[in-house]
């Protein structure tokens, strides 16, 4: 059975970064994952009369619920707020997390973590870096922790 994937990001958003998730659905399905990709999964909902922030809401948070880890895009100063709630509930419901951040610009008040220090209690005390993304290419680097999981 394929392990699942939600893929929390900020590229729905915009045409031009919207191309990106193609990008990166194509190595996660190289990987052989189930993606869960809330634009995606969500677009008949926006057109729907009523309450739809609320079932949208409810939606990726059921989508959530089914998949085994997250892999979300931290880019920005802050990351997109979605994204971090996404990331938050994920924490909370123990999923595997993976990271992406290739912005160069800091977001961090320490030298030592990119990102706001509570991210990382998704990620593994020791190595978390193993869980952290700059590249496609470290995407799908054996050295990394995410190929590795997806194999297993």
């Amino acid at each position: 059975m394929k392990k699942k994937l939600y893929f929390a990001n900020p590229y729905g958003f915009s045409k031009q970064t919207k191309k990106l998730l193609y990008e990166f659905i194509h190595i996660f399905n190289d990987l052989n994952l189930e993606v869960y990709e809330p634009f995606e999964r969500t677009k008949h909902i926006i057109k729907e009369e009523g309450e739809w922030a609320y079932e949208l809401a409810r939606s990726n948070f059921n989508d959530l619920k089914k998949c085994d880890c997250i892999f979300a895009i931290v880019n920005g100063t802050p990351p997109d707020e979605g994204v971090m709630i996404e990331l938050g509930i994920a924490i909370a419901l123990k999923k595997k997390v993976f990271l992406f951040r290739d912005d160069f610009r800091k977001c961090s008040d320490s030298n030592e973590y990119p990102l706001n220090l509570m991210l990382f209690l998704g990620l593994p005390k020791n190595n978390w870096e193993k869980y952290y993304f700059e590249s496609l290419k470290d995407i799908k680097s054996e050295k990394k922790g995410f190929a590795e999981w997806a194999k297993k």
